[in-house]
């Protein structure tokens, strides 16, 4: 089920960068042509309800929160696109990985290969990349649209913004956020190429936005290290605290 009052933040969406609602809703149906119908929600909600999770962007911060994240290996891993490559170069493993296919390419390859769930989303500009998802062994599809088939609409934007939706539908009890910094400094992570960086912040700020959007209506326990309205700002060392209090 989508969550309440997405319409409308996708008619801004659509209506601030000018995407097209059709080839949103081909894409998807595009995408559900090509996944199994046997999907791995059961597996995400296992990983997810009711634990704390790392939400892990492709931010500049994000090779200071390595450390933490190989210290706690147990904590369910959501990981937006690009973050695949630091956190495979690292010696991690995504449980999940949230992508619309721009990341890198072999990375994405790599964590599809293995029992990561991949969460591949579906819009009107990655139509000629949805194939990829034949190199995924365990993939659910997403959409921004009206969902058809077996295509979900868990809300988000970004592959970033996205990962703290699928975690807040899922009802994580916790949802920590690393890398994910929302500044007009782009990490070197966060894409293989960034063709137009205006239209690059811009999304993230978007993403933003509909993050203090979500912290109004969310249940789980919302954490951060970067400054966002809603959710509670907090410093590296302050993780280990968060996690072993219930």
């Amino acid at each position: 089920m989508t969550i309440s009052g997405w319409e409308s933040k996708y008619r801004e969406i659509l209506r601030d960068f000018g995407y097209s609602r059709k080839k949103d809703s081909q894409s998807c149906k595009l995408l559900d042509s090509l996944l199994p119908k046997n999907t791995g929600v059961k597996r995400i909600r296992d990983l997810i309800e009711n634990k704390p999770v790392f939400v892990i962007g492709a931010g500049p911060s994000l090779s200071s929160c390595i450390s933490i994240l190989k210290k706690h290996k147990k904590i369910t891993r959501i990981v937006a696109d690009g973050a695949t490559k630091a956190i495979i170069e690292n010696g991690l493993k995504p449980h999940i990985v949230i992508t619309d296919l721009d990341g890198d390419i072999k990375s994405l390859k790599k964590a599809g290969g293995t029992n990561t769930i991949m969460v591949v989303h579906a819009h009107g500009d990655n139509i000629e990349k949805l194939h990829f998802v034949k190199n995924f062994k365990n993939c659910i599809g997403t959409t921004q649209s009206k969902p058809t088939g077996g295509i979900y609409n868990f809300g988000g934007f970004t592959d970033g913004d996205r990962c703290v939706f699928l975690a807040n539908h899922f009802r994580a009890k916790k949802i920590i956020l690393l890398g994910m910094d929302f500044g007009t400094r782009i990490g070197k992570y966060s894409k293989t190429r960034v063709l137009n960086r205006t239209i690059k912040i811009k999304k993230l700020r978007c993403g933003k936005k509909l993050l203090e959007w979500l912290a109004k209506k969310s249940e789980s326990q919302l954490y951060s290290t970067t400054k966002i309205k809603g959710l509670t700002k907090i410093n590296i060392r302050d993780i280990d605290n968060i996690i072993k209090c219930r």
